[in-house]
């Protein structure tokens, strides 16, 4: 198989998962809020783009699972919110199936971040190939102005 074909088989691939399933937010709205659940990211200008369309929804963004790369960007939204349970990745932006680092990608990411987080970002998670993952609990120690979300902890749950 030549290497154009076998390139074109490759972008195909990594894009069947994108157009199958719906975007995680979007399949699992509901009245108040959105719940982003088990996000691995995915291309960084398209996650602004996400973002900015989930800050403008009016509802309660609840990040649950693991969020994984990209998806790190929605977290600092004023209407996000963290799981308890939530695991949160992050490591170098990086060519799909590549080591190749593009330029400016993680400063676009690095401004949506705050506090620590922002710091140990700049300070060689954006340049590092393994994924460098943290609890919501610890991520919230790292940036204060994050909060786990009330209405998924056991006191902010109704009960019957």
């Amino acid at each position: 198989m030549n290497a154009r074909i076998r390139s074109a088989l490759s972008v195909l691939l990594l894009s069947l998962p994108l157009v199958l399933s719906p975007p995680a937010g979007l399949a699992q709205a509901r009245k108040n809020h959105i719940d982003i659940v088990n996000d691995s990211g995915g291309n960084v200008l398209q996650m602004m783009q996400r973002r900015n369309e989930l800050a403008r929804s009016g509802k309660t963004i609840r990040i649950r699972g693991y969020c994984r790369s990209a998806c790190t960007m929605l977290i600092t939204l004023p209407n996000a919110c963290l799981g308890p349970r939530a695991r949160i990745g992050f490591h170098a932006p990086r060519i799909p199936n590549t080591t190749i680092i593009p330029p400016y990608v993680d400063q676009i990411m690095g401004s949506t971040y705050r506090g620590e987080i922002k710091q140990r970002w700049f300070a060689g998670w954006n340049r590092s190939m393994e994924m460098q993952v943290i609890s919501a609990r610890e991520y919230v120690r790292l940036d204060p102005q994050t909060r786990i979300c009330p209405s998924l902890t056991k006191k902010g749950r109704k009960k019957g």
